[in-house]
């Protein structure tokens, strides 16, 4: 009876790895297949603040290979941190509505909702607390549709001015969040009792390029500089990035060009 039993346990082994494996490389020609798909489409190409009269700047984004439906704000700041204007946040956040809100009879729908994990650096920069307490615009306090829009689901350029400026050296910050990105550090057991942390995964990363008018660079790489508050309880940078991994493979490459200064 033990021989019959270990030739019934070796045949189950020997039909259920090949299956297995082929699901594993099914799941990866599939995962590469979308990334290239991805990368082989044209930019879209996209427009903020046309109407202001300041330096004009285009960022070029190029996905990695772990973006997936990210939320982005971009805005700068002088040379001591202070910050100086928004000129790009993703629509969800700026009007304080997704397209998926409230769990329906239909499944999810939209609607008004908080999500102070995702941009809180950004948030907290930009220092306008709502009703409710979060640094986030809401459905009542929206920010202007002139420097909102829908993010891009792939590549991107961002054709964007900033106001007048009496700074001709400020930074460049990007903010970028992505939800149920978990990892080995930030799994989804770490803070069971926080609901914000749950929207978020691993926090959101920041990138910064300083930028000098009176000395352009032909271009400027945006880095990785720190990420945010896990749960965006508040606006503090955390500089060790070692615990992110898959959050950090959102973007390729964020580069950005000074345009049309004479």
């Amino acid at each position: 009876m033990k021989s019959r039993n270990s030739i019934v346990i070796l045949l189950s082994a020997i039909i259920i790895l090949p299956v297995v494996a082929a699901f594993t490389v099914t799941s990866n020609m599939q995962e590469h297949w979308w990334q290239r798909k991805k990368s082989k489409k044209a930019p879209y190409e996209f427009s903020t603040l046309t109407e202001e009269t300041g330096y004009q700047l285009q960022l070029q984004f190029t996905p990695g290979k772990h973006h997936n439906h990210p939320l982005m704000a971009i805005w700068i700041e002088d040379t001591t941190g202070a910050y100086l204007q928004s000129l790009y946040v993703a629509k969800s956040i700026a009007k304080g509505s997704f397209a998926h809100a409230v769990a329906g009879s239909r499944g999810w729908e939209p609607g008004p909702a908080r999500r102070p994990a995702a941009l809180p650096y950004w948030g907290h920069k930009r220092g306008i607390k709502a009703n409710d307490g979060y640094y986030l615009p809401s459905s009542d306090q929206p920010m202007p549709d002139a420097v909102s829009g829908p993010t891009p689901q792939a590549a991107f350029i961002l054709n964007t001015k900033t106001r007048q400026l009496d700074h001709t050296v400020f930074n460049l910050l990007m903010e970028i969040n992505q939800s149920w990105d978990w990892n080995q550090h930030w799994h989804n057991n770490k803070f069971p009792e926080d609901q914000q942390y749950k929207t978020s995964s691993q926090p959101a990363i920041v990138y910064r390029a300083t930028i000098d008018v009176n000395n352009p660079q032909p271009v400027y790489l945006m880095r990785p500089v720190g990420h945010s508050h896990y749960a965006g309880a508040s606006g503090e940078l955390y500089e060790d990035l070692s615990t992110l991994t898959t959050a950090l493979e959102i973007a390729k490459e964020i580069k950005v060009i000074v345009k049309d200064l004479n």
